[in-house]
């Protein structure tokens, strides 16, 4: 394609597109950057190709991972706990400690993954994950759950950390936020399908089956991983040698655009960890997710609760959340790559999602409606910041330190996430009331 056509391209709108996704994947207006390329021709004449199909692989990847954490909030719904007589105070720890094995394996995990092999470790990931998942639904004493629980994490502690890792060896900084959104689509995507689907698992086989029902396909997924999945573009034997050459060099470029600073503080592995934007971001995200992981494994029991559902319907409105979740990451993620700005898409939103909790938790006691509707625009809020946010640290940390300073706010994150399902699945038991809980998030 000549120049003149890639520009045209660029210029192009994308209203006649049909779907929220392929606008996402096609659209990229023209901006200068500093090396003097435009977006347009970083983005490859705003087509990202054969890549597309590494977006759909990493998609998929974090869509089981998260599909093995989040059922758990079904299962404890469905009456997990009194099948195996569990307490509250223990059902609530059971789904937090998973969290503790992903908060303390992340960084040693990308450690490990940069001197074995990104896709290496992913797939021995999927497996392991695949198969301590479906235990949940064999086990029946309550230390052999923690355990598996804690295993889950760990096994998944290096996933997030290094599909972001992966991403960053094969997209600029043009197209960054719209490739971190579409990993993270993985998230919302996944809770959607899964409350539609696992709810009526559950109604059919009881929750045992359906944790080991939705275990074994990462199992499966792990073989074709390592089969077509490679760490760089030059790796890739189906990508053409020219694409994946442009794509190396314009990386290189926006490595040696760093200022000079960048490079300075962090010539160790300890002061890239003790930045103080680090720090920074690593006290938000442990926030953002005390309110996000509380909100997804929760959220079945409290629309179950408020509505009266019995598990199939309340899987469907558990869903509705989460498609204006996906709306709201598309949108955001392409206003966020065309201005190549970062900061100003994330707080905003986090902003907007505490005061619609806060006036759900209001409104929670006029009737369910008026506190769910709050609840939508809550979920969408948290979720649509996520690909401005991890797009930050690549461009100010450079590419030999970046990973573990993405895991260290992940791992901050899961730290969140283990007080939120923990706090308020005990002050849930401790009150018998789910208000104290949800006031927290």
């Amino acid at each position: 394609m000549c120049r003149d056509e890639i520009h045209r391209e660029a210029g192009d709108t994308r209203a006649a597109y049909t779907s929220c996704v392929s606008a996402s994947l096609r659209t990229s207006e023209p901006s200068s950057s500093r090396s003097g390329f435009t977006s347009a021709s970083q983005s490859d004449a705003t087509h990202w190709g054969r890549r597309r199909w590494l977006l759909l692989a990493v998609f998929i990847t974090y869509s089981l991972a998260y599909l093995d954490r989040a059922n758990y909030g079904f299962g404890a719904a469905a009456g997990m706990a009194k099948t195996l007589g569990i307490t509250g105070g223990r059902n609530s720890l059971l789904g937090a400690l998973f969290f503790l094995g992903y908060f303390f394996f992340q960084v040693p995990g990308i450690v490990a993954a940069r001197r074995f092999s990104c896709t290496r470790l992913i797939a021995i990931s999927l497996f392991l994950w695949g198969i301590l998942a479906a235990l949940t639904g064999v086990l029946r004493a309550f230390w052999m759950l923690a355990i598996d629980r804690f295993l889950l994490g760990v096994a998944e502690s290096i996933i997030f950390p290094a599909l972001l890792l992966l991403l960053t060896h094969w997209f600029t900084r043009a197209d960054r936020s719209r490739a971190n959104t579409l990993l993270m689509l993985g998230n919302p995507a996944t809770v959607l399908w899964m409350s539609a689907i696992t709810g009526f698992l559950i109604e059919r086989f009881g929750w045992q089956r359906t944790f080991i029902f939705e275990g074994l396909p990462s199992v499966l997924w792990a073989l074709l991983w390592i089969l077509f999945v490679r760490e760089h573009p030059t790796d890739a034997r189906w990508l053409p040698s020219g694409e994946a050459k442009q794509i190396t060099a314009q990386l290189a470029v926006e490595q040696r655009e760093l200022p000079q600073s960048a490079h300075l503080s962090t010539q160790t592995l300890r002061a890239a960890l003790l930045r103080k934007d680090v720090i920074a971001l690593s006290l938000n995200y442990f926030c953002y997710s005390v309110g996000v992981y509380g909100f997804v494994l929760w959220l079945p029991t409290i629309v179950r609760q408020g509505a009266s559902l019995n598990m199939g319907r309340t899987g469907l409105v558990s869903a509705a959340p989460y498609l204006v979740a996906i709306s709201l990451m598309l949108i955001v993620a392409h206003l966020s790559d065309r201005s190549q700005h970062r900061r100003r898409y994330v707080w905003p939103f986090l902003l907007l999602a505490g005061l619609a909790m806060l006036g759900s938790f209001l409104l929670q006691p006029y009737g369910f409606l008026w506190s769910y509707l709050c609840l939508l625009i809550a979920c969408g809020a948290m979720y649509a910041p996520y690909g401005p946010f991890f797009a930050i640290m690549p461009e100010r940390i450079p590419q030999n330190r970046v990973g573990e300073v993405m895991a260290l706010v992940n791992s901050t994150g899961a730290l969140g996430a283990f007080v939120g399902v923990y706090v308020v699945g005990w002050l849930r038991a401790a009150t018998g009331s789910e208000r104290p809980g949800f006031l927290l998030m």
